[in-house]
């Protein structure tokens, strides 16, 4: 295992294969590990709260406009 595959572990996909389902469950990895990135940094004093509020916000936003790009209209909001 190297360095960027310890950082940036992905997970199988489990579910029905869809390419539109398989886009979204990278994106919402991708976004789980940066949010959790960011907490660390918060918790560890390297970043104030509201740094993290609002990069996490910004993530959010993205996961979402990458929703609506994917248009996945059977997933809850």
């Amino acid at each position: 295992m190297n360095r960027y595959d310890f950082l940036h572990c992905q997970r199988p996909y489990h579910g029905d294969f869809t390419p539109v389902n398989f886009v979204f469950n990278a994106n919402l990895q991708e976004f789980a590990t940066k949010v959790s990135y960011i907490a660390c940094l918060e918790t560890s004093g390297k970043i104030s709260p509201q740094d993290a509020f609002d990069q996490i916000s910004v993530l959010w936003k993205q996961l979402k406009a990458s929703k609506k790009g994917l248009s996945l209209e059977d997933l809850p909001d």
